[in-house]
């Protein structure tokens, strides 16, 4: 009788940790897209997220009244609710899952404005139904919440052994069917899909303890062993390009959230990006080019241009690391000359640009304040491309020559808003309203790229310059794979999936010989090499994974952060391997040559950047 007694005592407990544990795998099966291939997999997700919660909710035995215990039941219940819609809201744009450095990142949530807004939905609201009735129920039974409350220590042990078990079975299965599972941190999805939401935050919290430890711990040693590797890897050639722009400015331009997808296509009839498919054909065009960015977005994809090193798999390397010492591009080229600014129309202080741009060199930032934004020309994220690139220009034609100029674009940013008297092109039309704004602000972007090239043209400053356009992201996520498979024509497959990831990449050097299409795989983290490759500065020893893309080596592979990689053969991703000519999956055995070299360049950069390395680089 006393037994009983004391079990009952779980009551409310268990009951909380049942409807929280059905709610996360009803999330798991409704709001994120978890590759499952197995029976055995499905189990694994499952009773991930009991052990967790068992512990969160087992350190209300050790209160004295029911009333403390029921208290913090429908707190912590709460606050596991909370960090559940976080997920939910964060994965419905980004298709990924939250780290600690993107919590660090919210003082850009002043900036997100519609964005956020746009992500978020009523149903979301649902995800703390649970709480309420717990609330409810506490409320119900508040005569009894007045008692004293103990569980003998026997039933705790008792209980916490039972915690251990679930916990050890969860972690042998994932293993069994994940081995190296923990060492797998730049993928996400398998870390949540083996260890659940929650038990992936406490990892996650791990690996921010450990990374801090890293700059204290490492040594020049380290940097020493890279730099063997990079050397080893690199098979650089002086081809007929070298220092073809020698003295030249020049002009970068960072496209926001443009993929290739566009490019040379038409919606409702009409082209998508009419200049820049003539603009092509005065340059050189690279249609294998992917991006490589993380969780930072255009900061790690600014951080890849000129640093030539891959961004954190965890949050923005503009925010966790912008005290690092860096060998970026405009110190490079600080050394022969070069004049460096950034043209940006928004805050200074988002993504810390504030910070981070002195470490890499640049002399000027031209930020929001030193731009005129008006109601009138603004949209979204503030002043609109064309107006943008108008007052840009006043700053460009007073600039000290020779000059390395980055300007980066906001009006192709989610969620894609645009008023009717700028659209060039009609929405597209399909389920997905993402989808069917993007063409329209994409259309806009190239008007005013064309818009700009003209200004370049009357200052005299086009054919003395060399200019580079890049898309810096993906727009479309993977949560819109239904209505990208209308507008491909063709179902949304991981192999499709990874191939979408290509961006524009165009590099046009006056002279009418300079042009051409390059499809050897390549990606953002080839930009700085090649640049410095066209301007004549060889720098052998320069601490760098990329390679000069007009003399790429035989066995070139590009990854991703995520871990996926790409040869001009295969393409590997989500653990399965494709050939990139049938787009058919083939045995592993033919990716495998190349998965140690993806693994370890990863790890190479973050050893990189966790351990502040170069500030060891003579």
């Amino acid at each position: 009788m006393r037994l009983k007694k004391d079990v009952r005592k779980f009551s409310f407990l268990g009951f909380a940790a049942l409807l929280l544990w059905i709610k996360t795998y009803i999330v798991y099966k409704t709001c994120f897209d978890i590759d499952i291939e197995n029976w055995h997999q499905e189990l694994i997700l499952f009773i991930n997220p009991l052990s967790f919660l068992l512990i969160l909710f087992g350190f209300s035995l050790f209160f004295k009244s029911q009333r403390a215990h029921h208290r913090y039941i429908i707190i912590a219940s709460f606050l596991a609710s909370f960090v559940l819609a976080a997920n939910v809201i964060f994965y419905r744009f980004f298709n990924d899952f939250l780290t600690l450095p993107v919590l660090f990142q919210m003082s850009n949530m002043g900036d997100l404005g519609g964005s956020v807004a746009e992500l978020l939905n009523v149903s979301d609201f649902l995800l703390f139904s649970d709480v309420l009735l717990l609330w409810a129920v506490s409320r119900w039974k508040r005569k009894e919440t007045t008692r004293a409350f103990h569980v003998p220590l026997k039933l705790k042990a008792a209980f916490y052994t039972c915690v251990l078990v679930v916990f050890s079975t969860n972690l042998v299965l994932s293993e069994v069917e994940r081995p190296e599972l923990l060492t797998r941190t730049f993928d996400r999805e398998i870390l949540v899909k083996n260890l659940g939401t929650y038990n992936y935050h406490v990892y996650d919290a791990v690996l921010q303890s450990k990374s801090k430890a890293q700059r204290a711990l490492a040594d020049s040693s380290e940097l020493v062993e890279i730099q063997n590797y990079m050397q080893g890897n690199r098979e650089e050639k002086k081809d007929s390009l070298f220092g073809v722009a020698k003295g030249k400015n020049v002009i970068v331009i960072s496209m926001e959230s443009t993929q290739s997808f566009v490019i040379n296509q038409k919606v409702n009839g009409q082209e998508i990006t009419p200049f820049l498919n003539q603009f092509i054909k005065e340059s050189y065009y690279f249609n294998q080019f992917y991006h490589q960015t993380g969780q930072g977005k255009t900061s790690d994809a600014e951080f890849l241009v000129d640093n030539s090193l891959y961004p954190l798999g965890r949050g923005s390397v503009f925010f966790t690391h912008a005290g690092n010492k860096y060998y970026a591009t405009p110190t490079i080229l600080k050394r022969h000359g070069y004049y460096s600014a950034v043209l940006h129309a928004n805050n200074k202080s988002f993504w810390n640009r504030d910070m981070m741009y002195p470490q890499f060199g640049y002399d000027r930032f031209f930020s929001l304040s030193d731009y005129d934004v008006t109601p009138e020309n603004s949209v979204g994220w503030g002043l609109k491309d064309i107006p943008f690139f108008d007052q840009s220009t006043e700053y460009l034609r007073y600039m000290p020559q020779p000059f390395y100029a980055k300007f980066i674009t906001l009006t192709n940013h989610f969620p894609f808003q645009l008023g009717v008297e700028d659209q060039y092109i009609a929405p597209y039309t399909s389920e997905s309203k993402t989808l069917n704004r993007y063409f329209p602000t994409v259309r806009y972007t190239d008007e005013a790229l064309k818009h700009f090239i003209t200004k370049l043209k009357q200052d005299g400053l086009y054919d003395n310059s060399i200019i580079i356009i890049y898309g810096d992201h993906y727009g479309i996520s993977d949560n819109h794979q239904v209505a990208m498979g209308q507008y491909m024509g063709e179902k949304v497959t991981p192999f499709l999936s990874t191939q979408l990831q290509r961006v524009p990449f165009i590099i046009h050097i006056p002279g009418d010989r300079y042009k051409g299409t390059i499809t050897n795989v390549a990606g953002q983290i080839d930009i700085k090499p090649t640049i410095l490759h066209l301007l004549g500065i060889s720098d052998e020893k320069d601490v760098r994974f990329g390679h000069n893309l007009f003399s790429l080596p035989a066995n070139n592979v590009t990854v991703l952060r995520n871990g996926s990689f790409i040869t001009n053969d295969y393409l590997y991703t989500d653990t399965k391997c494709y050939d990139q000519h049938t787009k058919k999956e083939v045995s592993k055995s033919f990716c495998k040559p190349y998965m140690n070299q993806a693994k370890k360049e990863l790890e190479y950069s973050d050893k990189i950047i966790y351990g502040d390395l170069l500030r060891f680089y003579n």
